[in-house]
Parts: structure tokens; sequence; C-alpha cells
């Protein structure tokens, strides 16, 4: 675990022995002139300031000047060097291409990340339009000048990328007319057009394109430089060097906003292409626990005892920026030992670096993965894997919707379609929409109103003294947790005369108060007793997510209120979808579970507390379900629609396998809900708009006083977490 927010020192004093020698250093990398005389007086002040027995113990800072980081990072690799200060996309790089560790994070006067922001001086430009146009990146793989606007111009389908090849090598190059991108001369030279930096066939005297301050348009501050030099018109830096640009002169520029307008470069909040870690600091693992060890105090930072001798992070007296550490770094935080660099960047951003390649390309590059979440979804999901002609299908178990979405933000999987209400929890974690499931045949395409269906209350006929109002005390069955009919839409209804709608928000508080028993799969308690589990090859616990438990989902639902096939373990109301009701009914018979049931055998229960035939539903329901929609990991969202819709086509004509079919496996809505009639494309739109606003703010309100796992989870802030 991360150890939490405390003072730590602006300066880590690491010991190093050298074989055949008896002196200690600390040997610093940098990869300027400029840098390199910093560090020297660096090394000076701490000569100064510590007593010659401390300087003895922890030994001379030492400065290894570089033509760049990446030398630097083969430096330290190489026990030549020993420690560096890094972007996080090159942190990412050097520990998991290069084998180090990172050790400490900037924090900043807004915490530990950093904004991604597009800057231009020409106010016809938008970022939907940039394409032709000449780009200025602060480096090559940097997270706001490259990864996270990359994932973003990727994740709106504006940039394309085939990944036949690495990202930089073709699509980038092709997509803007020139550029400069530091680091990038190595993976494409059209990249380097606009860099300024001295050339040289001497390698260690190059100075064009590198990611070193020789570069006059080298980091965010370069960047902007290139842009205020009308060499590029656009500029991709990160909002803290925002603060550089003179009062004079800010009204000259502006940001691109994500959707396609223009704002003041004070809006940067609000107007960005995301948000990512800031700096780091890496050394090789063994030096870990020294710099542990050997820590001392505050020195030469913003609180600093000696701050008046020397300032870390003020570069200004050098004539350049951001040497050795950014200048708006406030302090430095140390990391725990057990600190995984996945918790130290974050999820989504590893995930991010993941998906533009930076740990180079894999089979997971050439497949798409499916989350299933029981035995019934993985025979259907290998089925189709086997019936496709496009790309390859893996077919991944999870063990709940809940952890699908977990697995997504931890790529282990890539996509899955939610519920409505699942939808919104993917939402707030990061995740976004591919495409929606579709369900009247008429107009099979995008149209600005998504169908939807309706979440409805089921009886017994036989059960007359039964209504909405009257409840408390009977049994219920719920489709699953967070299921939108079975959880979400009956609680706002006066289901008891001890409930009403104007009660408790957290529907687990009402259904547990108002029913004596029930089976709400994923639930605890009372709501479970009713429960049965599952058997043989879908064995499970009862009560489980999935469904492996027999009363799970609409099906599961319908199979509690009549009981199982002994008679038992049934329920006097269910809550579930329309939408498969008279299928479900019939498949009883078919599936062997309860003979001689037909749709006269049951009857709604309204909301104003009469009872009605099922064929009266849409007079007679709780309110309207969102339809499902098709979630994943923002810079995917072109691979998977194009999965999706060469599948789609492939299997219209496959007349032994049906993608929106699910009763041959023995239940119903396995992987795709069974009234889909196709996947229309959604991915320009953000899940709000697909759930109505209607629906959002009642999930919202919901869950604001109900407790859920998988948003603490996803709400693990790696920027304010330190």
């Amino acid at each position: 675990k991360m150890r939490g927010l405390y003072p730590v020192v602006l300066f880590l004093i690491f010991v190093c022995s050298f074989r055949g020698t008896f002196s200690k250093k600390i040997r610093w990398c940098t990869v300027s002139d400029a840098e390199q005389r910093k560090c020297a007086e660096l090394a000076k002040a701490l000569v100064a300031v510590l007593p010659p027995a401390s300087v003895a113990a922890f030994g001379r800072l030492s400065c290894i000047k570089t033509f760049s980081t990446t030398q630097c990072i083969d430096k330290i690799r190489g026990n030549v060097a020993d420690i560096v200060t890094l972007d996080a996309g090159e942190v990412y790089s050097a520990v998991k291409q290069f084998g180090l560790t990172v050790i400490a994070k900037e924090l900043y006067p807004e915490g530990g990340c950093i904004l991604s922001v597009a800057v231009v001086r020409n106010s016809s430009l938008d970022i939907r339009n940039l394409q032709g146009h000449k780009s200025c990146h602060s480096g090559v793989r940097w997270t706001a000048g490259w990864s996270l606007p990359l994932g973003f111009l990727l994740s709106r389908n504006l940039l394309n990328w085939s990944k036949e090849h690495p990202l930089s090598q073709a699509d980038v190059s092709n997509f803007f007319s020139a550029s400069c991108v530091p680091g990038a001369g190595a993976m494409a030279s059209p990249l380097c057009a606009l860099c300024q930096g001295e050339k040289s066939y001497i390698r260690h005297q190059n100075q064009h394109c590198e990611t070193s301050h020789n570069e006059p348009f080298y980091g965010s501050q370069g960047a902007l430089r290139c842009l205020k030099n009308r060499a590029g018109d656009v500029a991709f830096v990160d909002h803290l060097a925002l603060e550089s640009i003179d009062e004079r002169e800010r009204d000259e520029f502006r940001l691109l906003c994500a959707d396609g307008t223009q704002a003041p470069l004070s809006h940067y909040r609000t107007c960005n292409l995301g948000r990512g870690p800031g700096g780091g600091v890496v050394t090789r693992g063994n030096f870990r626990k020294a710099a542990h060890k050997f820590l001392t105090n505050e020195l030469f930072g913003n609180e600093g005892k000696e701050r008046q001798r020397f300032q870390l992070f003020n570069s200004s007296i050098y004539g350049k920026k951001d040497l050795l550490f950014r200048d708006v770094t406030e302090k430095l935080h140390v990391l725990a030992n057990s600190a995984d660099v996945s918790q130290v960047l974050g999820l989504d951003y590893v995930a991010l670096l993941k998906g533009l390649g930076h740990e180079g390309s894999s089979l997971e590059d050439s497949v798409v993965r499916w989350c299933c979440i029981s035995h019934a979804e993985q025979k259907k999901c290998e089925q189709w894997a086997l019936s496709i002609k496009s790309d390859p299908l893996v077919c991944v178990t999870a063990a709940s919707m809940r952890d699908c979405i977990e697995k997504i933000k931890k790529d282990e999987v890539d996509a899955v379609s939610l519920d409505a209400t699942h939808s919104f929890i993917a939402g707030k974690c990061g995740l976004v929409p591919v495409v929606t499931e579709y369900y009247e045949s008429k107009q099979c395409s995008f149209s600005a109103v998504l169908p939807s269906v309706v979440g409805v209350a089921v009886t017994k006929r036989s059960s007359k003294n039964l209504f909405i109002g009257n409840l408390g005390g009977r049994r219920s069955c719920q489709g699953h947790m967070y299921s939108p009919a079975g959880w979400l839409l009956p609680y706002r209804h006066t289901l008891s005369l001890e409930h009403n709608s104007s009660s408790a928000c957290d529907p687990n508080k009402v259904y547990s108060e108002v029913f004596w028993k029930g089976c709400l799969p994923g639930s605890q308690g009372n709501l479970c007793k009713v429960c049965m589990g599952g058997t043989g090859e879908a064995a499970t616990k009862r009560c489980a997510d999935h469904h492996n438990e027999r009363y799970y989902g609409n099906m599961g639902a319908l199979r509690c209120l009549i009981g199982d096939p002994s008679g038992k373990s049934f329920g006097d109301v269910a809550f579930l979808e329309q939408h498969n009701l008279q299928s479900n009914i019939h498949s009883l018979s078919s599936s062997g579970w309860s003979e001689g049931w037909t749709s006269s055998d049951f009857e709604l229960l309204c909301a104003d507390g009469r009872r009605a035939p099922l064929s009266e539903w849409q007079n007679c329901n709780l309110g309207v379900v969102p339809p499902n929609a098709v979630m994943t990991r923002p810079v995917l969202t072109a691979r998977v629609y194009d999965f999706l819709m060469k599948s789609q086509e492939t299997l219209s004509a496959n007349a032994e396998f049906k993608l929106f079919e699910s009763q041959q496996y023995g239940e119903s809505d396995l992987l795709f809900k069974d009234a889909t009639q196709c996947l229309v494309h959604t991915s320009h739109m953000d899940y709000r708009s697909i759930l109505g606003e209607e629906f959002y703010t009642h999930a919202e309100t919901v869950f604001n006083c109900t407790h859920s796992d998988t948003l603490k989870f996803c709400n693990q802030d790696v920027c304010r977490m330190f």
C-alpha cells in the first residue's frame, strides 16, 4: 500500500559503491548544459550545508551529462548514472521495458497530475479539424504532449491506426503535415521536421529532435515556443506550462476543447484532452532501499531550511525552465517499497499506454477479449469465437458485471455489454460506449431516440391479494444487484404501507425492510434466502451475481416466481424487464424447468395499485430502462467497433449461431439482450446521453447514498492520494 502524505525530503541521497574505489557518489543524470550547471550548484550547496561526517557517509553529488533522457535511462541501467526525473510516459517505459524503478513523484499545487491541453493561435481551428496542420509536442510518449492527445484522437475516431506498425511511423506523421516531437527521430523522422536543435552526425553532439533542453522545442515550454514562433499550428502541452505565458500575450492563444469549441487559457480545467500523472524520479532497483535509508531533511525545497542558498524547484537563473524537476513542483513524495507502477501512474493511464503500444506489440493487440459472467455465457462466447471471420475473440470469465468493469479498467478484458445501471457505473469509471443495442426491427440504424424497454412487476394470477402498496412481508425475485428493472426502479414506488417512494434512497435498505426474504443475486442476508445457486457445470454458491445462480436475471426472476421444479424456493413478486417475458414463459416448459405455465397465469402489478394482463405492459410498468451499451477503454473504441461490425455482418447470414439468441444455452440475455435486433454506433455519444437525463440523475442520486465497491475501486485517485 502507498504511504500517506507526509513531509518528505526534497532531495534524495543515494549511496553507491564503485568497484575498485572507496569513494561514494550520487550520480544525477542531466540532459543539457543548463541542467548540468544547476546540478553542479546543487552539489556545491550539499557540501556547504552538510557536516563533513555526513558528506563522507552519504557521498558527494556527481552530475553525469548526456544528450537525452533516453541515454539517461541507458546509463542508469548500466550503472554509469543513478537517478533522473522523467515525464510519466518515460517513467512507464523505464520501469516496464528497462527494469528501472520509480521512487518518487512530483507534487504540484493541485496534486500529482497534469492536464493535457491543445493550444492554438488560429481561431478557426478545432480539435476535429487538425488533420493536415503542423503540430508541436512536448516529447514522444510524454503524457500531455503525446499519449493523452493521441488517445483522445483515437477514441473519437479522428485518427486511424491499423496497428500493423507503431503508432508514430505513419498514422501520426500522415495526420499532421509536419511536427516536432522530441525523441521521435528514431521512430519516424517526419515527426522531427519542425524541430530546431543543431544536427550532427556524431551521436552525442546531435541536438536535433532530442529529449534535451538543447532542442529549443523540447518539453512543454519548448512546444509552446514552437507555437509562439509560428512553426506549428497547435501545441500539445500540460496545463502547468500555461502559467509561463505572459499576461500581455494570453489573449493571443486559445484552448481546443473536446466538444469542438475553443476557450480561454484559464478554462483548462474544463477544456482539456484528459488527465494523467506528473513526473517521477527513477533509479535502479537496488537503490530503492538505499534511498529510503538515507533520506535527509528538507533542505532546498519551497519550505527547506537552506532554500536561500539553493532553490531546487527554480531554474530561472540558468536561463531555462524545468531543470532537474518541474519548476512548479511543490514537493516530492517518496514512494513505498511496495508501490507498483500501476498504482503510481494509475490504471487508466497504464491501460492507455498499453493501448498505444508503449510495451511493443503483443498477442493482445490482435484480439478482442470479451467478458463473460457465467458458464452459459462462456459457452455462447466460445461459439461466437468459432463462428466469426473477423479479428480473434477471446472469452474471459468474470464473477459479475461489476467484476467485468474492474477487469476492463485493469486491462484484463476489453469489452462487455452492460445494462443501464452498470453502464452508469462504467462511465463513472472512465469507460466509454462503443455501440448500443437496438431493439426495434423497423429501423436498425442510429436515431436521435434510442429504443428502450420497461421494467415490470409480475405476480401469479392466483396470488389475488398482491398489489403495489401491500408487498410488505412478501418474498421478492429481483434479477440481480444493480439491474435497472430488478433493483433501481422498484424502490421508487410505494411497495408497502410502511414504505413510500420518498423514504430511504438506498434500494438495498428499502428491500431489506419491505420484504420478508427474497432473491437478489449479488446481495446478502434475507435477500439471498430464496436463491438456489447452481448445479453441475454451472455449480455456484447461492445468490451469486451471474447466470450460474438459477434465479439470476430476467429468466431467473421468472423461475423464482414459480419456484424450483420441486415446488420449493419461490417468491411472490418478480421485478424484471418486459422485453422477453413471453418467450421466457414459453421456455419454462421447453427447458424442462416447469410445465403448463402460460401468459394467462401471470399478471402485472401497476404503479397505481391496479393489476393488469401482461399485454398491457405499456400502461402498467415501473419505468423506462435505457438500452444496454457495449463499454470499453477509450483507446479501444475503434478496434472494438470494427470487430463488432465485422462480426455482426458475418453472423447475419449464419444460420447456426445467432448473436442475439440465448435459449439454446438454457438461459436468456446472454452477452446481449435477446430482444436486440442489431448494434448501432454510439461512440460519438457519452454514456450520459445514452442513458438519458432522467435515468442518469436517478442513478446518481442512488449511488450518492449507496455503497459500491466498484465505484470505490475506480475512484482511487492517483492525482491526490499521495
